[in-house]
């Protein structure tokens, strides 16, 4: 069975009405092959969903990076604060690539 399914149907609305943040049906739509900060939340997601769905957004990312870099309005004022936060994130160490010394993740400390 396929876990990412198309649930809705989205179509601009005749007049903008304001997102209502209390409405707990409310749904707020992102479209990560126009918006870099979209493709970002659903990294975000798929890392905190089980594992079936996560296998298939992978597989959707990978169409997305593999296919032409296609912006709308929101994702060409969003592209150059995703470029500054990807690149202030691979400034970061990995945690993976620090180095401990003993399990709890403690530094072990030096003797005299």
């Amino acid at each position: 069975m396929a876990e990412l399914v198309r649930k809705y149907v989205v179509m601009a609305a005749a007049t903008p009405e304001p997102f209502d943040p209390s409405d707990p049906d409310g749904a707020f739509v992102l479209k990560p092959w126009k918006d870099p900060a979209a493709l970002a939340a659903l990294r975000a997601y798929r890392d905190h969903c089980y594992p079936e769905l996560a296998r298939e957004l992978d597989a959707w990312m990978r169409a997305i990076a593999a296919g032409p870099v296609v912006r709308g309005d929101v994702g060409r004022r969003n592209e150059p604060h995703a470029r500054r936060a990807a690149a202030a994130k691979a400034v970061r160490r990995p945690r993976a690539a620090r180095k401990h010394t003993r399990k709890s993740g403690h530094a072990k400390k030096r003797r005299k």
